[in-house]
C-alpha cells in the first residue's frame, strides 16, 4: 500500500544525490510525479545538480517523461546543459530529448529578462545549453563518457550517433534564447562547436531584444567566445541588436569589460559607433560609473559627443573616478 510522503524530502534527497534513500521512499509512496518549485519534475532537479544515477534511475525506474516542462518551458535536457553537466546531457540526448526542446510561442519579450540574464551572467558561469550523443560504441571507439571531448565529436560523427539527436533550430527558451547563445555566453566554446557541426545551429539568431550570441558573449565578457564568433565564424563585429542598434562594444561598455572592449578594438570594432539614441561606448561606460573603462575608451581616442537628447558621456555620472577620467584625457 502507498503511503504519503514529502515531496519537500523527495527533492532534498534528488539534490543531494542520496540514490538509495530516494529509490526506498519512492518504493513506498508508489509514485514519482510530485511537482516541485517552479513546476519542476524530480527529473529537472536530478538534471540540475548532475546527478546521473538519479537521472537514470527515474527515467527507467519510473518511466519519467524526460520532455516535461517547468513554468518557464524548461526541460530536463535544459537544465542540465544549463549547469554543464555533459553526462547527463548525453544521456537525455541518447534516450531522444530533443535538442532545442523550448517551445518559442510561449515565452514574450519581458522587460526584466534582459536584466536577469545579465545578472546571471557572470565569467565563467555554465552554459543553457549543450548537446551530446549517448550509446554503445562499436570496437576500437573511446565512449563519449571517456573520450576527450573533440575525440568523442568524431566518434559520434563516425558512427552516426549524431543522428539520435533531435533539433528544432527556431526554438528558443524564454527569453527568446537558443542553446548556441547560451554556450557562447557562458564561453562553452566546445558546446557551441558542437552545435554548429552537428546540429547545424544559427550563428545570427535574436533572443527576444534583439541581441545576437556576440551581444551576449559581451555583456559576459566572455573575450574567447568572441574571438571565435569574429575571426573563425565571421561574425561582423559591428552587427547592431535590433531593439535598441547596440554594438557588441556598446555592451561591454556597459558592463565595463575593459578586456572585452579591448578584444573587439582588436578585432576592428568601429570605436566611434553610436547606438539608437546616438550614444557612443563611452556614454554607456559612464552611465555605468565604470571609471577604468572610460579611461580605456578615452585613451583609445573616443572623444565626448552629445546623444539624441543633447547630453554628454560625461554629463552621465556623479562620479569622480569617473570624471577625473576626463580631466587626465584633457590634459594628457
Amino acid at each position: 500500500m502507498a503511503v504519503s510522503v514529502d515531496p519537500r524530502r523527495l527533492y532534498r534527497l534528488v539534490h543531494e544525490g542520496q540514490l538509495c534513500a530516494l529509490r526506498e521512499e519512492l518504493r513506498a509512496a508508489g509514485r514519482a510525479d510530485c511537482a516541485g518549485p517552479a513546476g519542476d519534475t524530480l527529473l529537472h532537479c536530478a538534471a540540475r545538480h548532475g546527478h546521473l544515477d538519479v537521472l537514470t534511475y527515474l527515467v527507467e525506474a519510473w518511466d519519467m517523461d524526460i520532455e516535461a516542462t517547468n513554468r518557464d518551458y524548461k526541460r530536463p535536457l535544459h537544465e542540465a546543459a544549463s549547469m554543464g553537466h555533459r553526462d547527463c546531457v548525453r544521456y537525455l540526448l541518447g534516450r531522444g530529448a530533443a535538442v532545442d526542446c523550448l517551445k518559442k510561442a510561449d515565452w514574450s519579450a519581458e522587460q526584466g529578462c534582459w536584466g536577469a540574464r545579465q545578472r546571471g551572467g557572470e565569467r565563467g558561469r555554465a552554459p543553457r545549453s549543450s548537446r551530446g550523443v549517448r550509446g554503445s560504441s562499436p570496437a576500437g571507439v573511446e565512449s563519449p563518457l571517456s573520450a576527450g571531448f573533440e575525440r568523442w565529436l568524431f566518434s559520434a560523427a563516425l558512427w552516426g550517433l549524431g543522428s539520435r539527436c533531435q533539433y528544432e533550430a527556431d526554438c528558443r527558451d524564454k527569453c527568446g534564447l537558443t542553446p548556441f547563445m547560451d554556450a557562447i555566453q557562458c564561453g562553452h566554446l566546445g558546446v557551441a562547436r558542437l552545435l554548429l557541426e552537428k546540429h547545424k545551429a544559427q550563428v545570427s539568431s535574436e533572443d527576444s531584444l534583439g541581441a545576437q550570441a556576440l551581444h551576449r558573449a559581451a555583456v559576459t565578457g566572455q573575450d574567447e567566445a568572441i574571438r571565435f564568433l569574429v575571426s573563425e565564424l565571421g561574425v561582423d563585429v559591428d552587427v547592431r541588436a535590433t531593439s535598441a542598434c547596440s554594438s557588441a562594444l556598446h555592451y561591454a561598455a556597459k558592463e565595463g569589460h575593459v578586456s572585452t572592449v579591448q578584444t573587439l578594438l582588436s578585432l576592428g570594432a568601429d570605436l566611434n559607433a553610436k547606438d539608437g539614441r546616438d550614444r557612443s561606448a563611452l556614454h554607456l561606460a559612464c552611465a555605468g560609473q565604470h571609471a577604468a573603462c572610460v579611461a580605456f575608451l578615452l585613451r583609445s581616442g573616443l572623444g565626448d559627443s552629445r546623444d539624441a537628447a543633447g547630453a554628454l558621456a560625461q554629463q552621465l555620472t556623479q562620479s569622480e573616478d569617473v570624471l577625473r577620467c576626463f580631466g587626465s584625457s584633457a590634459t594628457a
